[in-house]
Order: C-alpha cells, then structure tokens, then sequence
C-alpha cells in the first residue's frame, strides 16, 4: 500500500502541465496500447520529438554556412550640411602656409549593390557541420530515453490500476463473506445460541472492510487518473484496461543470458557514446584552427550623386563598380588562446571517456541489482501465494467449527484478519514483482 501511494505520489509530481486528448473519447487498452498511445500524445514525448527536429534544421544552419553568401543594399544620404575639406591656400594664389577651406560633392548621394562572398576552406566549417549531425544523433538517443522512461512509467502506473482492481474484486468478496457469517451470527444471537459480543465483533470486522473498500476505490480512482496523465490522455476520458495480472509472467531463466551483456542495447550508453564522439570532433575542431581560411567575394555597386532629389529619375548617370577577390586569413598568433582550447579539448575528451566507463560500471550494477531484485520478488511473491491458501483453508476450517459450536468466533475472527492481511502481502509483493520485471527489462535493454 506504501509503495503504491509513493508512485502516485512521485507520478504526479513529474510533471506540471497536461497533454490533452479529446474530452469524453472510450478506450480500451492493452499496456502495450497504452504505451504506443503515451509514445504520441505524452507531453514529454512530443517535446523530446520537437528537439530532434529542432537538431535537425540546425544542421541546416550550419550547411548554410557554406554555401554562396549574397546581400543587397541600398543607402541615400542627404547632406544638408556638405563637408568641408582644407587645401593648401596656394593652389589660389594664397599665402603660402595658409588654407581654403572649400566643399566638394553633392547634397544627395544615393548607392546601390550587390556584394557575394563564397567559403572555399575552412577546418572549423567542415568539422561544425560532422558535429552538428552527431548533435542531431544525440538528440535522437535523447528522444529514444524519454521513450523508454515513459514506457517505464505507464507500465507502472498500469499494473497499479490492475492491482486495485484486484483488490476491489477481492474486497467484495470478502465484505460478501463476513456480511454472511454476521447475518448467521446475528440469526445465532437471535435465537438464543450465541452471545451479543459475537455480533459486535463481526459488526466491527464487517465496518472495518468498508472503510477499506472505500480507500481502495479512492485509491484506484486516483491511480486511474494518474495513468491517464502520464499516457498524456484527458482524465475525463473512460479508459478500460484489457490486460490480466494473470498474463504477468516472471520466469528469470528465459530473460537472463550467460553471454556478456552488449552496452548498446542500453540507450544511455548510446547517448554518453555520442557525447565521445562530439569531444572528439571538437578537438580535430581545434587543432584545424591552426589552419588557413579561404574565402571568394565579388561586389557589383552604383554610386549617384545629385544636386537636386531626383535620383530615381531615368537617364540620369549613376557610376558603377565593380569587383571579385580572394582572401586567405591564417592565424599567427593569438596570445596561446588556441593552445588553451586544444588543452580544454583534450580534457573534456579524457572526461568523455570517464564517463564511458563509468556508465558500463553502472550498467554491470543495475543488471547485477535488477536480477536480484527480480528473484528475490518472484520467490517472495510464490510464497505469498500458498499464505494465501493457507489462510483460506484456515479461515473455512475456524467458520465451519464455530457454525458446528466447537470452535469460537475470536478464532474466526483471527483467521479472517490474517486472511486479510495474507492477501495485502500478496499484492504488495505482486506489487513489488511487477516494478522489479520492468526495471529487469530496462537494464537489459528490451524497452524500446
């Protein structure tokens, strides 16, 4: 019970906001149908969807980059002040030493043109636009996580409802059982065979069920919410599910292989792999700095020069210009600034690698505690199972001697609560069976 109201509890703090489906809409859903169906409309995975696209038009930023550059301009001055230019005063028979100050040019002046530039080299170009498609492969992986936790989510949040369910179904019954034996008690009482405190203590019993009943159906109501949250449904939609907790099946010698353990079947891997590989790049990135940078250009222009406003009027002059070039820019020095990044390069690659080893030693660790986890449950859940019987065999043999008057209503009383309390084990090691088998599957890498 503690366990299930912490998922709940966890569930709903994972999120802030609701990815909404069509109000009233009917399901009726397997848990793999539920995760297909949170795979679409999950908040997170759409997110985690327009990140990946996100990755890719940065791609299509940086291939820009290489291609041909062409701008335009336009630009027309009006000078209502001319400026004023100092010449020697001897050019007008002045006195030597001395100058004129004198204006040149017009009070408009208008141009025009086109300046085009093309990228022939450039090592930072090349090795940005292999980064940028190992970026868009990272966000891939990231999507793919956010797949498998939301996978791992529903599924939990699914077994929680179909316990409740279970429980419900059980709870019933045993309200239907203790209702029969306190009417018997009471038609005992009644007639004189039995004491009234025989009454009360099955009045209490009964009491307590329905409170019980009472919780659980809460405690489904909100589970079922829950679930609908996090498949990113509307809660005011009716979801049934189709799956049976007697489809469940844990036997580990099927999932558990002697071969040693491939690391990308786990996506986490995969994403600390990318992240290798994007150190790398940016070291290759930071020795190519040390080389030239070649470049194209040409430049197509018209300057007007005019001493009224009339410069859009046709047939008047307009000069042109016109160009092409070519430049090479190559570093020299740069006050040891490159060789600190090549040095930080190198680092953040030794920490990449770090963390290659780190995330295969965490990876051993989690298969290692999942299998545990996953035997352990199985066989405490066996075990819960034959209580089960037990406490059913011992509770008819206690009813059926205090209906014969050989046996008293404390000992059926006591082998009801223990009943009770049998089947509560039951589905919190069930519980606790179901959690350990998905975290099983997701250390070995079958969710996708």
């Amino acid at each position: 019970m503690k366990k299930t109201l912490l998922i709940i509890g966890l569930g709903l703090a994972l999120t802030n906001s609701f990815a909404q489906t069509k109000e009233g809409e009917t399901y009726s859903f397997s848990i793999q149908q539920a995760i297909d169906f949170a795979l679409k409309n999950q908040h997170d995975i759409k997110n985690a969807m327009i990140d990946e696209d996100m990755a890719k038009q940065k791609v299509n930023e940086v291939m820009g980059m290489g291609l041909p550059q062409i701008n335009s301009s336009f630009d027309v001055k009006d000078f209502l002040q001319i400026p004023t230019s100092l010449i020697p005063a001897e050019f007008f028979k002045g006195p030597p030493g001395t100058f004129a100050a004198v204006k040149f040019g017009t009070q408009y002046q208008a141009s025009a043109g086109l300046d085009a530039s093309q990228l022939i080299f450039s090592g930072d170009y090349f090795l940005g636009l292999k980064a940028s498609k190992v970026y868009v492969e990272l966000s891939t992986k990231s999507g793919q996580r956010t797949q498998i936790e939301t996978a791992v989510t529903v599924s939990k949040a699914y077994y929680t409802v179909l316990i409740n369910e279970e429980r419900i179904k059980l709870m019933d019954a045993n309200i239907a059982r203790i209702k029969k034996a306190m009417d018997d008690t009471k038609a005992l009482y009644d007639n004189g065979f039995v004491e009234k405190i025989d009454v009360d203590r099955l009045t209490v019993t009964y009491n307590n069920l329905l409170i019980e009943q009472e919780k659980v159906q809460r405690l489904l109501k909100l589970g079922t919410y829950l679930l609908k949250h996090q498949m990113g449904m509307d809660i005011n939609s009716s979801l049934t599910l189709a799956d049976k907790l007697t489809d469940v099946k844990f036997d580990v010698s099927k999932n558990v292989s002697a071969d040693k353990f491939d690391y990308a079947k786990r996506v986490e891997y995969n994403l600390f792999e990318t992240q290798f590989k994007l150190a790398e790049l940016d070291l290759k990135r930071n020795r190519f700095s040390y080389l030239p940078n070649a470049f194209a250009y040409g430049s197509l222009s018209g300057n007007a020069y005019r001493t009224k406003f009339d410069i859009f009027t046709p047939n008047t002059p307009w000069y042109p210009i016109a160009l092409i070039g070519g430049k090479v820019t190559m570093p020299i020095f740069t006050g040891l600034q490159r060789n600190a990044k090549n040095q930080q390069a190198k680092l953040a690659l030794q920490k990449a690698e770090n963390n290659m080893e780190f995330i295969k030693k965490s990876i051993d660790l989690e298969l290692t505690s999942s299998l545990t986890m996953l035997q352990n449950a199985s066989v405490s859940l066996e075990n819960q199972k034959k209580n089960i019987t037990v406490a059913e065999e011992v509770f008819r043999l206690s009813k059926l001697k205090y209906e014969q008057g050989v046996g008293s209503n404390i000992e059926m009383i006591t082998a009801e609560t223990a009943l009770k309390e049998s089947q509560t084990n039951y589905y919190s090691a069930l519980f606790d069976a179901l959690v350990a088998k998905i975290d099983f599957d997701k250390a070995n890498g079958n969710l996708k």
